[in-house]
């Protein structure tokens, strides 16, 4: 586990006593069915339900398919971790096999609840899902009956596993919900608001926001500093040198060629990127980690952390799409320094 973690005994908790035995009566019952074949299918299954799955497949739907839809999943995908991070933090639950080890056919470093799985799932797909039903001709019901199979699946595989309770389950579709209704309803006004206030204030609008999230919950700065670079990222790109994921390219619309290419070139630019960075930042990783201030236990290790992956952040929204347009992989503006975005980047 994590050094900094201190569980909260459940027997501490009289009232959450019952409900964890409860829980890991349950999760007996559906270990029975347990086999090494399935098991490594269940833990192929679960590993498709964190942001380190959601965040590049965000950065695919951005350089190929729509660079705005891009920018709403990637700010609701990394805020919704966030929030996860930060209340996991704030109640300090256990996960099951702190209570009972032999329920652990994998383990996890964090607190148990609300379960990451399940409001990752429930704040990524329900979006896709409502976003792919916008398209004529598309099954709404086979595409919903998807969505919802896939979350209440990957909530199966982590009660299988041993390493969430069915309360947590619970408490991260509450959580998801409520942070999918409050967006559904206030994005399309903040997103009015955002565009008609301009460049500047946009980019201090994500400023505060990350630096409140900074406060709030300083244990983890990489999705703060990620959510900074992308959003800022985002205005400059829309600023300066316009890209659209579905421009056409010399009259013609890009093909899978086109876009095998942008996924190469980006990914490997971002590999370059994060390893490159790694080797100077102080950090145990550093190439100067020898000098006692840049080392493991250096003082400018959470500084070099924001760094890295503010400029990661940047890179996918601004960096990529620049070098796409060099290399003739995407569109070129006309009039890069036109002046029509000087009111703000557009949002909608």
């Amino acid at each position: 586990m994590n050094e900094y973690i201190t569980m909260v005994p459940a027997e501490n908790l009289s009232f959450l006593t019952g409900i964890y035995r409860w829980g890991i009566e349950i999760i007996r019952v559906i270990q029975k069915m347990e086999n090494p074949v399935l098991t490594g299918l269940i833990k192929g299954i679960t590993a498709l339900g964190t942001e380190n799955f959601y965040i590049p497949l965000i950065v695919i739907i951005f350089w190929w398919i729509d660079e705005k839809r891009g920018l709403r999943l990637g700010f609701l995908i990394i805020i919704s971790a966030w929030i996860n991070a930060f209340m996991k933090d704030l109640w300090k639950q256990p996960r099951p096999f702190h209570l009972e080890p032999s329920l652990g056919l994998a383990m996890e470093s964090s607190y148990g609840a609300p379960s990451g799985h399940a409001q990752m799932s429930l704040t990524f797909w329900i979006p896709m899902a409502a976003w792919l039903c916008e398209k004529p001709g598309r099954k709404r019901c086979a595409i919903w009956t998807g969505a919802v199979s896939f979350i209440l699946l990957m909530g199966f595989t982590r009660l299988y596993l041993g390493v969430h309770f069915p309360t947590d389950l619970l408490a991260g579709w509450i959580l998801g919900g409520i942070i999918l209704v409050l967006w559904f309803f206030l994005r399309s006004r903040g997103e009015a608001i955002l565009t008609q206030a301009g460049f500047r204030v946009q980019n201090i609008t994500v400023a505060v926001l990350v630096l409140l999230m900074n406060s709030l919950f300083p244990l983890d700065r990489s999705l703060p500093a990620l959510l900074l670079g992308f959003c800022i990222g985002y205005t400059l790109m829309k600023h300066r040198f316009p890209f659209g994921a579905k421009g056409e390219i010399n009259g013609k619309k890009p093909g899978y060629r086109i876009m095998a290419f942008r996924c190469l070139s980006g990914f490997l630019g971002l590999a370059i990127l994060f390893i490159a960075l790694r080797l100077i930042l102080p950090g145990e990783g550093s190439l100067f980690g020898s000098i006692p201030i840049w080392g493991a236990a250096s003082p400018f290790y959470e500084l070099g952390r924001f760094i890295r992956y503010s400029l990661i952040g940047f890179w996918v929204s601004a960096g990529a799409p620049r070098m796409f347009q060099h290399m003739g992989l995407a569109e070129i503006p006309h009039n890069p320094d036109t002046k029509e975005n000087s009111s703000g980047a557009e949002l909608q």
